[in-house]
């Protein structure tokens, strides 16, 4: 009599994550983007879908600028190479609400700072690297299952 054990398989978990925990990090990235998002959003997640399934960032992609790095340090965000994924959530929900927020500055930030953001992940994956290798510095997996989902050029692979 052969008892045969069925094996769970969960996504990718954090660090902190214990063995039980179905719920993971990069799920909140899919509900961020399951709930309303902004136009501003689909249009740089569609830029970015297309590109990665076209081009598969094949060409070089440059760093950002130090006016680009100045604005993320204005809202006290760290460059994408050094976010957790908890951190891209948190600023994900912020940029959300900031742009569809009746201040028109805040709303331009909001827009340029995802713009900042899609740059970096794209820099990123053409380069295949990033100065922190450390498992808890991995924020821009949430910031690519994001663009994922939002974008309407996104089929998941079965």
């Amino acid at each position: 009599m052969t008892s045969k054990k069925i094996e769970v398989v969960y996504p990718v978990q954090s660090a902190f994550s214990s063995e039980e925990d179905a719920f993971t990090a990069l799920s909140t990235s899919a509900l961020l983007a399951k709930s309303s998002v902004p136009y501003s959003h689909r249009r740089v997640a569609d830029n970015y879908v297309i590109i990665k399934r076209v081009y598969r960032f094949q060409a070089v992609q440059s760093r950002i600028s130090n006016a680009e790095r100045q604005l993320l340090q204005k809202y006290d965000f760290n460059t994408l190479e050094f976010s957790t994924i908890k951190q891209i959530n948190e600023e994900l929900s912020y940029l959300k609400k900031w742009s569809t927020s009746s201040n028109e500055s805040l709303r331009k930030d909001a827009d340029a700072l995802l713009q900042i953001r899609c740059k970096e992940l794209k820099f990123i994956n053409a380069s295949r690297y990033s100065s922190i290798t450390d498992e808890i510095h991995n924020g821009y997996k949430a910031l690519d299952r994001y663009f994922e989902e939002i974008s309407k050029f996104y089929t998941p692979v079965i």
